[in-house]
């Protein structure tokens, strides 16, 4: 792109910013469900579940995402605190996509070892970004840590995997919510050691899309040599907070059906 192109696309992404990050966004959006609560750690939970489940369609991640969340109580912490092989039966019965009961209990396992023994979820994302200050480390290191407990290898699936080229949407999304200033009363700013400079777009198929029409992404697989392509032409955009674009990208895809 020549300079006017490029100036373009960047007053048409920062006007889709303004209009998109809005409180009216929550409504529709997954991050509804952490929004639920004021504990640090009951939103680390509930946030993380919900972007584990953030696949397909948004209203059914929404109405499983709050299934999950009322059959642990509305206390997401407590419950992943208390739990006990006793307790498997409350949970037998849930079910999203492929996602089912043996996942959730090995999830539910892992968030347990990661509170109770390492300090918890923001420690270990921060752990691995410390190593080179990348997200790339704080997502590989956190898997590490997740896997580390008993669990079927099936489960596996449901945690991307960075050493592999996943595009780890989910887990950036997780990230951007947990990172990224709450200025606009959206995101929650909770962690403050890893610099939202460096958070990694969340890039899915609407993302995508949009971004190779605006010739932002030339590369044609959904992966995280994409993610990281597209993230570094956003820090042109803007260096110090690039995933912002990412309410422009999933608006103009999702609501506007641009192409």
């Amino acid at each position: 792109m020549n300079k006017q192109e490029t100036d373009g696309v960047k007053d048409l992404l920062d006007h889709k910013y303004d209009e998109f990050c809005q409180s009216h966004f929550i409504d529709t959006d997954p991050i509804q469900i952490p929004k639920q609560f004021t504990s640090k750690e009951d939103i680390e939970i509930a946030a993380f579940f919900a972007a584990t489940l953030a696949w397909g369609n948004r209203k059914m991640i929404i109405s499983s995402a709050n299934k999950l969340i009322n059959i642990m109580g509305n206390s997401p912490y407590d419950f992943v605190m208390s739990y006990s092989p006793a307790q498997r039966k409350q949970i037998e019965d849930f079910k999203y996509r492929t996602f089912n009961s043996v996942d959730l209990d090995f999830f539910i396992q892992s968030l347990n070892n990661i509170y109770t023994n390492h300090h918890g979820l923001e420690n270990i994302f921060t752990k691995g970004y410390n190593v080179d200050k990348s997200i790339k480390s704080a997502i590989s290191h956190f898997r590490e840590v997740f896997i580390s407990v008993d669990h079927e290898k099936r489960s596996e699936k449901h945690l991307a995997n960075v050493d592999k080229q996943s595009a780890a949407k989910r887990l950036n999304m997780f990230l951007r919510w947990m990172v990224r200033s709450n200025c606009e009363g959206v995101d929650f700013g909770l962690w403050k050691n890893i610099n939202p400079s460096d958070l990694i777009i969340p890039l899915d198929v609407h993302c995508a899309r949009t971004a190779r029409a605006l010739n932002l992404l030339t590369r044609q697989q959904t992966d995280w040599k994409a993610a990281i392509e597209l993230t570094n032409k956003l820090k042109d955009f803007d260096s110090n907070d690039p995933v912002k674009y990412d309410f422009a990208l999933f608006g103009l895809g999702v609501f506007e059906k641009f192409r």
